[in-house]
């Protein structure tokens, strides 16, 4: 018999790869749209079974942040209404998001394309793990570097870097912006929303909130991004398998930058020696929170799983320990 050509071989050999990743493809579409409750587990069989590189763009299906071309289902906001007791209905949803998008960019974007490079994230959580890590110039390197919430840099420069390019924040820890850095709400009702719009327009004053949160936030309007609920349900159920309430700030954050970024770097993630969710800039009073509400080991098993399949890379740094 006669052998094969070797380019013929290796056509063969790309059919065959192009014929099993859009199986995969159709896989995940038809359960995307069907949204029925086996869609979870059957995306989160395949990350486990395939999940890399060339896997990767097959599974950003849902768009992380909101705009005036994307907004949620009726369906995608009951869910969300049930995070924190909203009593609101969705037509005033829709008023709120409308009001939003006379005010901050109606389609947002991550940041500058990349123009024929890779485009490398840091997604830096707050993780006492990061105290004597001296990653801060690896961090700085990056093309995009992503902070949340209360994340501190002044004296921690060495371990946390010095750039901020994206600071993803909720009402109750919101800090005020230079005109270059990203605003990126992670809202988890409509008065979040709301707070956002007054906060950089008339001011916010209201008592419907577990802590006071500042009435005004210095931010450039025109980096404003927020996350879309329909968003944090997908990484919920699809990522995190339903497990305890909503994924954490930094879970949610890595996810979206999966999204966006063509190389992830992950840097201050996991639980300190007691297995609680400790900051590097600050002693945690409670010695027996643990994750709280969120999914803590879920979340780093997937992260875990992540590094393991080289799509992403993960920094320890010291004393790094599972939820």
């Amino acid at each position: 018999m006669t052998e094969m050509p070797h380019k013929s071989k290796n056509l063969m050999s790309r059919m065959k790869l192009q014929t099993k990743l859009f199986a995969f493809l159709l896989a995940i579409t038809f359960a995307g749209v069907l949204l029925k409750s086996d869609w979870p587990q059957l995306i989160h069989q395949s990350l486990c079974g395939c999940f890399s590189r060339d896997i990767l763009p097959f599974i950003r299906r849902v768009e992380p942040f909101l705009s005036a071309n994307n907004n949620i289902s009726e369906e995608a906001f009951v869910w969300w209404t049930r995070l924190q007791d909203e009593k609101r209905d969705f037509s005033y949803y829709k008023a709120t998001i409308n009001k939003l998008f006379e005010i901050f960019p109606p389609n947002p974007t991550f940041g500058k394309p990349s123009t024929g490079r890779i485009r490398t994230c840091a997604v830096v959580g707050n993780s006492v793990n990061l105290k004597g890590s001296g990653y801060g110039r690896l961090i700085d390197m990056n093309d995009a570097i992503i902070r949340m919430n209360y994340a501190e840099i002044r004296g921690y420069e060495a371990d946390v870097g010095t750039k901020t390019t994206h600071h993803v924040m909720y009402p109750e820890s919101a800090v005020d912006l230079d005109d270059s850095t990203h605003l990126v709400l992670f809202p988890f009702k409509i008065q979040d929303i709301e707070w956002l719009i007054k906060a950089r327009t008339t001011g916010f004053y209201s008592s419907r909130s577990y802590v006071q949160v500042k009435p005004k936030i210095r931010a450039n309007n025109d980096l404003v991004m927020v996350i879309s609920p329909a968003f944090m349900r997908y990484v919920h159920e699809v990522w995190l398998r339903k497990k305890k309430a909503y994924p954490s700030t930094g879970f949610m954050v890595l996810v979206a930058a999966l999204h966006v970024c063509d190389q992830v770097n992950v840097f201050g993630f996991g639980a300190d020696s007691d297995g609680n969710w400790s900051h590097y800039f600050g002693e945690l009073i409670n010695k027996s929170f643990k994750t709280g509400v969120h999914p803590g080991q879920e979340e780093y098993s997937v992260i875990q799983l992540l590094a393991d399949k080289n799509s992403i890379k993960f920094y320890k740094g010291r004393n790094n320990k599972p939820n």
